[in-house]
């Protein structure tokens, strides 16, 4: 599922317009994105946790190469599923 398919659900779940949905979304995704920039977590009770942590520099290889690379610590996004989100997936047969 990808963007567009994703408004396409939500605005038929909530019996709403695509376009409404797009600015609804996209607003969401961006309040996420700010808050993750602040050092902050955003927990969605059910759903899920999204925050940051931080991923140590360490020594990689070049796979064209081999040759052996530094890689810069930076930080990452990371998202734990809830125990409502997680059982979901696990309870439900695929199709």
């Amino acid at each position: 599922m990808n963007k567009s398919d994703l408004i396409e659900a939500i605005a038929s779940k909530a019996n709403a317009s695509k376009a409404a949905t797009a600015v609804l979304l996209n607003a969401t995704m961006e309040a996420i994105g700010e808050a993750l920039v602040k050092g902050e977590s955003v927990q969605l009770i059910g759903f899920g946790t999204f925050s940051v942590s931080e991923r140590a520099a360490r020594t990689g290889r070049n796979p064209q190469t081999g040759k052996e690379m530094k890689i810069s610590a930076k930080k990452v996004a990371r998202f734990k599923a809830g125990n409502t989100l997680a059982n979901t997936i696990n309870n439900t047969k695929k199709k």
